[in-house]
């Protein structure tokens, strides 16, 4: 064989091996990109997302869309190189996203749980905008914490230590007053049976009252229904809209006057609005489905600001309130609070 077929062969090879290693070769990133949009007054699976029972409902119009984000994981050298030249998609280190620590499985059964408690929180919240009346209900159970095992997510807290409770501050307030190690007495209610549930409080290193463990917030009235149904999602930042569309439901009159409206934003059960990750890839696939309004938590305004779609109104809110407001000057032809 004369050197030069040699020379031809030996590239062809490396060629190969070099194509097997990159088509193969999984790299220590995820790529971040726009995920789908989800109408939260809409259906899903011939279903409505947001469904309520035993209480009077009104009628809407528009959309309120809650967005994600997609994550590519077991990426290839040659796919994780694609996106990054294309732009398309954002690379980034894959330990933070799927901890070495915790399996894949582990880290999706933490999501499913931040949306459940996503779920129940704007409930919360928008019974808290409504001003009640309302039952206090978990929200959040802490892993490994007193109660894990002992109480379920919408568990209905009647009393503590025979004390009445009518808000989600009260049942703090009562836990607080007891030391660690001291047994806490919960009446509880689930599906309409109440039970006594003692609890040995535990401790915290940040605090010097007993731990219990629970997050408190505002459930539906003991004799109706709401309920948010949407499978295959994870984390807590679809609150904010979710929040939305059960007040739009349960109040008269329509809260986006028709318009398309998309956002995000992580809720708590009183209905305060937290930064979440990923804003501009939701900008992106809100403005792709056809909104014309996003409603950004004022933490992410400056992200958001600097990477907004054409022809996408940022809103900028705290509070679920500053969401309502907002809108209702849209509606009303004024201009809101804007990042």
């Amino acid at each position: 064989m004369s050197r030069r077929m040699l020379t031809v062969v030996a590239a062809a090879l490396l060629a190969l091996t070099l194509g097997v290693i990159g088509s193969t070769l999984p790299v220590p990133f995820v790529a971040l990109g726009p995920g789908p949009t989800y109408d939260t007054l809409g259906d899903y699976e011939d279903a409505p997302i947001v469904a309520v029972t035993d209480l009077p409902t009104y009628p809407t119009s528009g959309h309120l869309n809650m967005t994600t984000v997609s994550v590519t994981d077991q990426l290839s050298l040659f796919t994780a190189l694609s996106f990054w030249v294309s732009g398309d998609r954002r690379l980034v280190p894959r330990e933070p996203i799927f901890p070495s620590d915790r399996s894949t499985e582990e880290v999706q059964d933490e999501n499913a749980a931040q949306f459940a408690s996503s779920e129940l929180n704007a409930v919360s919240a928008a019974l808290v905008e409504l001003g009640g009346p309302a039952s206090v209900v978990v929200v959040g159970v802490v892993p490994g914490s007193p109660v894990e095992g002992l109480l379920e997510l919408q568990d209905e807290i009647v009393s503590v230590d025979g004390v009445p409770v009518g808000t989600a501050e009260a049942v703090t307030e009562l836990i607080g007053r007891s030391a660690p190690g001291a047994t806490a007495s919960l009446v509880v209610r689930r599906d309409g049976d109440e039970r006594t549930v003692p609890v040995v409080l535990g401790t915290r290193p940040d605090r010097p009252q007993g731990f219990l463990g629970i997050t408190p917030g505002l459930g539906p009235l003991p004799d109706s229904d709401i309920t948010i149904s949407l499978g295959g999602i994870g984390g807590p930042s679809a609150g904010l809209m979710f929040a939305l569309g059960v007040l739009d439901k349960l109040t008269p009159g329509e809260l986006t006057g028709g318009r398309f409206v998309a956002g995000t934003g992580s809720i708590g059960p009183s209905g305060a609005v937290s930064a979440i990750d990923g804003v501009p890839f939701k900008m992106i696939a809100a403005r792709d489905v056809g909104a014309t309004v996003f409603l950004v938590p004022a933490a992410n305004c400056a992200e958001a600001a600097a990477s907004a779609p054409e022809g996408l109104t940022l809103v900028r809110v705290d509070t679920l309130d500053d969401a309502v407001q907002s809108l209702d000057t849209l509606r009303d032809g004024g201009v809101p609070p804007a990042c």
